[in-house]
């Protein structure tokens, strides 16, 4: 009998209601973190796995030996490479294309890369209208180790210091 009143005034004078309101009033007036995206930027690791970049050697030479060994670990069957041999007898790519539709950015390619030729850089805010623009080629690869070469050999730098 006893429980039952304590039931029946609980649900009369709303105090559930009045917990959750009490609970929402404390939120309501505490600091917000928000981030402003555009505006504001979250502060990154230098270990962070964005858009990936192919490097070159500092006389301008790529630095990929098409081994293909970041083709054999890619869990997601993303990265695709051609080979053929030149003149002077090494091997170079004659194609290399990174799906960034089926990529899951692991890292794996860049753990794999025996002369740190594809790396992933800490771009995050690129985007595609269509999946086509998603398919990144050899050329564009290049072009993102170019405009970013400063900012990867910061991050590989810093990335030796933890190892």
């Amino acid at each position: 009998m006893r429980k039952q009143f304590r039931q029946w005034i609980r649900t009369f004078f709303l105090l559930e209601l009045l917990r959750g309101m009490q609970l929402t009033g404390r939120y309501f007036f505490a600091r917000k973190f928000t981030v402003q995206y555009p505006e504001e930027q979250t502060p990154q690791s230098p270990r962070f796995r964005g858009l990936h970049a192919l490097r070159r050697y500092a006389n301008g030479e790529e630095r990929c030996i098409a081994c293909k060994l970041c083709e054999a670990v890619c869990p997601a069957l993303a990265i695709t490479i051609e080979s053929e041999e030149r003149a002077d007898g090494t091997r170079r790519t004659s194609r290399y294309d990174i799906d960034l539709s089926k990529c899951i950015f692991c890292g794996l390619c860049e753990e794999s890369c025996p002369v740190d030729s594809i790396v992933e850089s800490r771009v995050l805010d690129y985007h595609a209208e269509s999946r086509a623009e998603l398919l990144y080629s050899k050329n564009r690869l290049l072009a993102n180790g170019d405009r970013l070469e400063t900012e990867l050999d910061a991050d590989r730098q810093a990335d030796r210091a933890y190892r």
